[in-house]
């Protein structure tokens, strides 16, 4: 894991992140690396344990980040969002995933 990541870095670091793609990388490592690199400059830890949130479960929570990748156009692909979806699951929601 650590070597793909260190195979990885100078791709991701370039900005050529097609070929950073073809290495593949566990689920929640890359939702985690997606996650951080996108969204956590206005997201921290507090907004997803906030009383008012709009992720109730596994559903709600892929159509918020779907949403708000494409509200802010960075263009994932579905499997993108699926990560990310996954990482913030395991590490915060802890909702029933789909099969």
């Amino acid at each position: 894991m650590i070597k793909r990541l260190i195979l990885a870095a100078p791709f991701i670091l370039s900005g050529n992140l097609a070929y950073a793609d073809t290495q593949p990388m566990h689920d929640t490592a890359r939702g985690e690396l997606l996650y951080s690199t996108h969204c956590i400059a206005c997201h921290t830890a507090e907004i997803h344990w906030r009383e008012k949130k709009l992720a109730t479960d596994w559903t709600s929570l892929h159509a918020q980040v779907y949403r708000w990748q494409e509200n802010t156009g960075l263009g994932w692909t579905e499997e993108d969002v699926t990560q990310v979806v996954r990482y913030l699951n395991a590490h915060f929601y802890h909702y029933p995933t789909p099969d």
